[in-house]
């Protein structure tokens, strides 16, 4: 894959502070995928989502088919083609006479996102502790670890990008496409809530909760897969309703 100059630049205009953040960030673009891009118009829509998860397309703002062409390197028909996607998800909205814009959050949307997520996650999460082979348990132990300790730093890239990891291991191990589809959405979805809010997340906690997650699917107990994947989805619903309060 070979990203644009303009793509470059626009990751070092979101205030990363090095270029081993910018390269930590484009690859975790890459692992959110949970299977491989089979055409320039699979490509376009996850770069595309990315940028309106992480604010390089802030909510409301419009959208130009010619600039994100350019922007990503991927012509006019495959970016079309993935704008048209993003809109059915709810990503980006079609105005008549005024074109597509970027949607806006809307907390109570937010919520009913959350009450699908809590679902999808735990099934995910049953299935993939069944189904991990010798390998993903080990990643997903060391990736436990790892978590904590960058949450501790206060490293929000790099907490990102090992959630990314971790995402990707429990729905390819899950095995379970459709649900694997549904998934990728909700949480694209959750991480732009947090993006735009995540003043005033707790990174410490939601990586305790995200590592015993982990450690559970590793062991292979799926009652307790379940338990650790409704501890989350609690906290993450208890996220998003306080931000009512800013």
């Amino acid at each position: 894959m070979t990203y644009s100059r303009n793509y470059i630049e626009s990751l070092k205009n979101s205030q990363y502070l090095n270029l081993r953040q910018i390269n930590m960030e484009i690859d975790f673009a890459s692992r959110r995928r949970s299977k491989p891009l089979n055409s320039l118009a699979d490509k376009a829509f996850h770069l595309i989502e990315e940028k309106i998860v992480t604010l390089q397309l802030k909510p409301g703002s419009l959208i130009s088919e010619v600039e994100l062409s350019e922007e990503i390197d991927i012509g006019r028909t495959p970016v079309r083609e993935a704008l048209q996607r993003l809109a059915h998800e709810g990503m980006i909205s079609i105005i008549p006479r005024r074109g597509m814009i970027v949607s806006e959050v809307d907390i109570m949307n937010q919520l009913e996102i959350m009450d699908l997520r809590r679902v999808v996650d735990r099934m995910i999460a049953a299935k993939a502790a069944k189904r991990t082979t010798i390998e993903q348990k080990e990643r997903l132990k060391e990736i436990a670890e790892d978590i904590e300790v960058t949450a501790k730093k206060g490293d929000i890239v790099g907490f990102m990008h090992l959630d990314g990891q971790f995402d990707q291991i429990m729905r390819t191990a899950a095995r379970n496409y459709f649900g694997t589809q549904i998934s990728e959405t909700l949480h694209a979805h959750c991480r732009r809530f947090w993006y735009i809010n995540r003043e005033v997340s707790d990174l410490k906690r939601s990586a305790k909760l995200h590592a015993r997650m982990m450690r559970e699917i590793a062991r292979g107990n799926q009652y307790k897969a379940c338990e650790a994947s409704d501890a989350l989805s609690d906290y993450i619903e208890d996220f998003t309703r306080s931000t009512l309060d800013n």
